[in-house]
């Protein structure tokens, strides 16, 4: 089979609903700051009702990361799930216009489209309160065979390793990569996912279920209970193919068996919202990966992106990243 898609990715499709608080908004509301949040329906009612002025933009991890992709000139396509309603069509609307494949029918019954609450605060902070409605409805039945057989890389997102029926869409899509010599990419996508599951999350890496892992520094600090970088690092390599960890302004390393590069972080003017950073990361390192670019090269296109996405608000690049990545040539 040919490869149709540089970077398949199965995620939560959300609608992020942003507005700036003040840090005395979280404390009032409950919220703990730079976390994310699994809310009911009737808890994000509450919070959009003591909300300044939202602007609304299409979301979700994985969906971002692929958005990422198209922006580098990949080629990639989405699986995720949404209702027949405003925000369905509006998720429905952004990615595809992004250049992403977006197969899926909407649901014309069940809970309304995924929608995230995030509150930016002064220093660019974002706290993020997560209503999965339809995204919930995500299973295996979603897993086209020809699709996931026909893109390099498949990417799963943490937060599908929660619902019984994402895990299986997760499991399903995961073998049929394997079975068609694709790699497997998985972001840990918080401590809130890892603190739930750690133990999952560290076998799927020891058993080769995923080929290339994602974290963040909180992220692999929680993964192995400890506030040593240095040894969670070294736990890492006894038992990941490829990593890469994130760590904000001290940009990222990548790590394999044999050694540990680190890449410098872009300077940026202002950090306005750090919503997406690490998924527009993800975006260009697997860009850089799919087109067989050295590791080290693969992050420093991650590095890019990520500051291009948190010098604005939202979770997708406003600006063209293959144009970017050109003018700091970094991209022929």
């Amino acid at each position: 089979m040919g490869d149709r898609y540089d970077v398949i990715g199965i995620g939560n499709a959300i609608v992020d609903v942003l507005a700036r608080a003040e840090d005395d908004f979280l404390v009032r509301h409950g919220m703990v700051k730079g976390s994310m949040a699994l809310i009911d329906e009737a808890r994000a009612e509450a919070i959009y009702a003591a909300m300044g002025p939202a602007i609304e933009i299409s979301g979700g991890s994985a969906a971002n990361t692929v958005v990422g992709l198209a922006s580098f000139g990949g080629r990639g396509a989405f699986v995720g799930t949404v209702k027949d309603d405003t925000l369905g069509h509006v998720f429905m609307h952004d990615i595809r216009a992004a250049g992403v494949g977006f197969a899926a029918e909407p649901f014309t019954n069940g809970p309304s489209t995924a929608r995230s609450y995030i509150l930016v605060t002064p220093d660019g902070e974002r706290t993020m309160n997560t209503y999965l409605g339809a995204a919930q409805l995500l299973s295996a039945a979603e897993i086209a065979e020809d699709e996931i057989a026909a893109a390099k890389v498949v990417y799963l997102e943490g937060y599908l390793w929660d619902p019984q029926n994402a895990k299986d869409a997760f499991v399903k899509a995961a073998k049929i990569a394997h079975r068609a010599k694709r790699a497997v990419a998985l972001t840990l996508s918080d401590p809130f996912c890892v603190d739930r599951y750690r133990d999952e999350f560290i076998a799927l890496v020891k058993d080769g279920t995923v080929d290339l892992l994602f974290a963040n520094e909180s992220e692999l600090k929680s993964l192995y209970e400890t506030a040593d970088f240095d040894g969670a690092v070294a736990a890492l390599r006894e038992i990941a193919k490829l990593a890469v960890v994130t760590r904000s302004e001290k940009g990222a390393i990548v790590v394999t068996p044999d050694k540990i590069e680190a890449v410098e972080a872009f300077a940026v003017d202002s950090v306005v919202d750090t919503t997406g950073a690490g998924d527009l990361f993800a975006a260009g390192f697997l860009f850089g990966f799919a087109h067989g670019l050295p590791h080290a090269t693969s992050a420093r296109l991650g590095a890019l992106a990520a500051a291009e996405v948190i010098s604005h608000l939202g979770a997708r690049p406003e600006r063209n990243l293959a144009e970017l990545a050109r003018e700091k040539r970094l991209l022929l």
